[in-house]
């Protein structure tokens, strides 16, 4: 039954993140759903994994060692899978990801208010620290490239 909850997750996700390709990227569904279903697949076979495997990784920890292995030059999928998989925009599932994550916390925001006021200014000062060590990350590798 656990395995019906994962799947149906993860159909609504592909739903999702081919709707935010249509919509951000003007990518049609049906030119994403190779892609798509590449990313199930190797979402899937993670899930499988975790749970067969004695080593206790996480599922992203899986995800990124099928995906790697599905894209090596050993693997005989290799060219199907780096052109389904180029037809998606990855920020699209990262709108997808974000909205889950504020879903997910919404009805913990009355215990963090409880914990005063302090934490809510750490929290911004930790939140405003990431995104701008991000950015100032982002512009010295883009400017060493030379893409900017």
């Amino acid at each position: 039954m656990r395995y019906l909850e994962w799947i149906l997750l993860l159909v609504l996700s592909g739903l999702g993140i081919g709707l935010a390709n249509f919509v951000g990227f003007q990518v049609g569904f049906m030119d994403s759903l190779p892609g798509i279903l590449v990313l199930l697949a190797i979402s899937v076979a993670a899930v499988v994994c975790t749970k067969l495997i004695p080593l206790r990784l996480p599922i992203v920890a899986y995800c990124s060692i099928i995906g790697l292995l599905a894209a090596s030059p050993i693997s005989p999928v290799r060219e199907f899978v780096i052109e389904s998989a180029n037809k998606i925009n990855f920020t699209a599932p990262l709108t997808l990801v974000g909205a889950y994550a504020g879903i997910s916390i919404s009805d913990q925001i009355r215990s963090f208010l409880k914990q005063g006021w302090k934490m809510i200014i750490v929290g911004i000062l930790v939140m405003t620290g990431t995104f701008l060590g991000s950015a100032l990350i982002s512009q010295i590798v883009l400017g060493l490239t030379g893409a900017i």
